[in-house]
């Protein structure tokens, strides 16, 4: 456990208001009170600060109650907090980019010269957290911005995932041209009144909606009619088109099973020849590696069907094996070697 009063200044800095006269009246500022007094952790040292407020002395300024602090000085850290931002944003980077715990962003400060605890950048990371969700507010606004000047408005999207039967479900609602996520939330409810309060606060934004794209879920429709009656409405093309192509994605997945099925005889090939340094082990070995690989292989049905990707990979690895027998002057490969049909 840290001790108190645990960060030891290297200097003190009092700041002053930049601003020097009332912008209401110009009379001169005259400084108040100490607005706040901390000590600051930074990234290059431990600083102890005075934040000075300053207020205009004329009685008749319409701005009298006003106060001018630092800006330099509110830059320095957040509020109520005894760190840099600076310091935030490594702990910012150390767990979305290098993925580290908290006690391991605990101790990659402390060995930087920040004295801290792993409650301590517990907190830096909650308040990380909420700066980028404030800044991701004002991002999301910029963009629908550009969206609306280039295209006239936006497009929405919006889809409910249900991870397993009996779990809330997952409501996402997108712009369409940008892909940007305007809304993620858990919902206990699917009802049209209950995604109605995930839509409104999109339309209080004030960019003009010119379109809207869902699957066939009910009560999505229900409530954007019921929000946007006049907005077109289209149904998702790709789930259109999952729902019309599920025979031939049955069937393709069939015989993805049978073709994994007729490649389980591959482990005995590779005892044959794992203990073998020759040239043609060596080229044998590739062709096992280039077989296995197939096992992992995997689509995105309707449009990449795994199935047949299986298939044609397959059979391009039979015709170089095949290719290559004959020029070894090897037995007939049809006599030898089951076709991929």
């Amino acid at each position: 456990m840290l001790v108190k009063d645990r960060l030891r200044p290297t200097k003190k800095i009092y700041f002053k208001s930049e601003i020097k006269h009332c912008p209401h009246c110009e009379s001169k500022l005259r400084r108040s009170h100490t607005a706040w007094h901390k000590k600051i952790a930074t990234l290059n040292e431990v600083i102890e600060a005075w934040s000075m407020a300053y207020r205009c002395v004329n009685v008749n300024c319409s701005n009298l109650d006003a106060l001018f602090k630092s800006a330099e000085a509110e830059a320095l850290s957040p509020k109520h907090s005894a760190y840099g931002f600076d310091v935030l944003c490594l702990v910012g980077e150390l767990r979305f980019k290098r993925h580290m715990t908290r006690k391991e962003i605990a101790d990659e400060l402390n060995e930087r010269g920040v004295l801290t605890s792993e409650r301590s950048a517990q907190n830096l990371y909650e308040r990380y957290q909420t700066l980028l969700a404030a800044s991701l507010d004002d991002h999301v606004k910029n963009t629908l911005a550009e969206v609306t000047e280039q295209n006239g408005g936006i497009v929405l999207s919006m889809d409910g995932v249900q991870p397993e039967k009996g779990n809330e479900t997952l409501y996402v609602i997108r712009e369409v041209f940008s892909g940007t996520v305007l809304v993620a939330r858990n919902m206990k409810s699917g009802t049209a009144i209950e995604l109605q309060t995930l839509i409104q606060p999109i339309i209080d934004l004030g960019y003009p909606i010119v379109g809207i794209v869902s699957d066939g879920q009910q009560s999505i429709r229900l409530a954007m009619e019921t929000l946007l009656p006049d907005v077109p409405y289209q149904y998702c093309q790709y789930h259109y088109l999952k729902d019309i192509a599920k025979p031939v994605v049955d069937i393709d997945r069939k015989l993805k099973t049978e073709l994994k099925k007729s490649m389980r005889g591959i482990r005995d090939t590779e005892r044959k020849i794992e203990q073998g340094d020759s040239l043609e082990v060596e080229v044998a070995k590739g062709y096992v590696a280039a077989v296995r690989s197939l096992l992992l292989e995997d689509g995105n049905p309707p449009l990449d069907l795994p199935g047949m990707r299986i298939y044609e990979k397959a059979q391009a690895i039979q015709a170089s094996l095949q290719k290559c027998l004959s020029k070894k002057g090897a037995l007939s490969t049809r006599k030898h070697f089951q076709n991929i049909q």
